[in-house]
């Protein structure tokens, strides 16, 4: 199933949780604006080369729009438009003050020179730049971009805006961006984590975890999962997977991964097939790579208890039924890898107040947002009598319908 379906589909039933007016909803799931440009540029040859770019800008109701800008060949609207929704709804459960965005080319970066990526961001921004703004969208890097090509869109915009730090968020260090930002996702796997075992009367000491993806997401929560007592049994990524059940040494696989560029050909533990990641026994599941892994073939194999989605999308709703009646508990998505936007919210704060905050600070107040955020999930479960997705998803629809009817906007 698709990633527009299935959220639509638990919007639908969010949407009947709680009594919605129809045209309320039927509002908001239309897209505030979608902007689709044609972007030319001279390749490194002297030939020209033209490429699509698009934002979809879905909801503003609670405050300025936020979202990832990817490069990638196959960009598919449909699956756009369910991420920019998505970013709706997983801003409004974080709590911050945000409305959801996504976008970005439809180029190969791997194919393109850093002059050529750097003069197709330029010219992408030129095309945008009155469109996006800190007060109207603030994109952030996703798929295939990354800290420098912020870098650029920062630049170009302030060519057109004056220097405007606070534009995009996930910036190098050296121009505004936050401390923390790097690790923030994984981080918040962490505190989110933590919140969900307490609830059962358990730590993250003496756990043992499978994580599925070892890249930004993967490789921090391992590491802080494993710096907080967590036993790691096994991991995979694009290259093989690993499984040692006294518990992967991280730091070691770490230097390893650096080396070799994937976790395979490790030698502190057995190689195994990736396919049977999931399926590994453990407590908790983490699966931080691709969407729709978890499904309707898999959902029945699946030996663990807890599932935290750090990546988007993982769990099919078939699987999701599945595994509900098997008792398996899920994290959802839109609450278990929110720690990335928060601390994006937190870098635009820092450079609207233009006063940087410590890593201390960051973390901190990243904790309190992650378990603030689960308890807000926990008292909607109870509310509705509903489980954990569900309840993320009231959450986060009720805040922006109540913002949307407040300011006047239904339909």
């Amino acid at each position: 199933m698709n990633a527009l379906v299935a959220t639509s589909r638990n919007f639908k039933r969010a949407a009947r949780l709680l009594s919605l007016d129809s045209k309320l909803e039927k509002s908001l799931l239309i897209p505030f604006r979608e902007i689709k440009v044609e972007c030319t540029i001279p390749k490194d040859d002297g030939t020209l080369a033209s490429f699509v770019g698009f934002r979809i800008q879905h909801d503003n109701a609670r405050g300025p729009m936020k979202g990832g800008i990817r490069y990638h060949p196959e960009v598919d609207p449909d699956e756009v438009n369910a991420l920019a929704q998505l970013m709706t709804w997983k801003t409004a459960v974080a709590n911050v003050p945000y409305g959801g965005a996504k976008g970005g080319i439809g180029c190969d970066p791997g194919e393109l020179s850093i002059s050529e990526l750097e003069r197709l961001t330029r010219v992408f921004t030129q095309k945008i730049h009155d469109l996006i703004g800190v007060h109207t969208d603030v994109p952030a890097p996703d798929m295939g971009t990354n800290p420098q090509t912020m870098a650029w869109i920062l630049d170009e915009y302030s060519k057109f805006h004056g220097y405007s730090p606070a534009v995009v968020t996930g910036k190098p260090i050296d121009l505004g961006g936050s401390l923390g930002r790097d690790a923030a996702t994984g981080r918040g796997v962490l505190f989110a984590t933590e919140a969900l075992l307490k609830e059962y009367g358990k730590s993250i000491t003496g756990q043992r975890f499978v994580i599925q993806g070892f890249g930004n997401v993967g490789s921090w929560a391992a590491q802080l999962i494993s710096e907080s007592g967590g036993k790691i049994v096994a991991i995979s990524d694009v290259t093989g997977a690993i499984k040692n059940s006294n518990g992967i040494d991280i730091p070691s696989l770490l230097k390893h991964t650096q080396e070799n560029r994937g976790v395979k050909g490790f030698n502190g533990g057995d190689s195994i097939d990736p396919a049977s990641i999931l399926v590994e026994d453990c407590d908790v599941l983490i699966p931080a790579a691709l969407g729709g892994v978890i499904n309707k073939d898999n959902a029945n194999e699946i030996r663990a208890k807890f599932i935290i989605e750090a990546a988007n999308h993982p769990t099919d709703p078939e699987a999701d039924e599945i595994l509900s009646k098997k008792g398996v508990v899920i994290l959802p998505d839109i609450l278990a890898n929110s720690g990335g936007v928060t601390v994006s919210y937190f870098e635009w704060v820092q450079n609207i107040q233009g006063f940087m905050w410590d890593e201390e600070k960051v973390n901190t107040e990243l904790k309190n947002y992650m378990t603030n955020g689960f308890k807000d999930v926990k008292d909607m479960c109870q509310t509705h009598h509903c489980d954990l997705r569900m309840g993320a998803f009231t959450l986060g629809v009720n805040r922006v319908a109540r913002a949307t009817v407040l300011r006047g906007w239904e339909a």
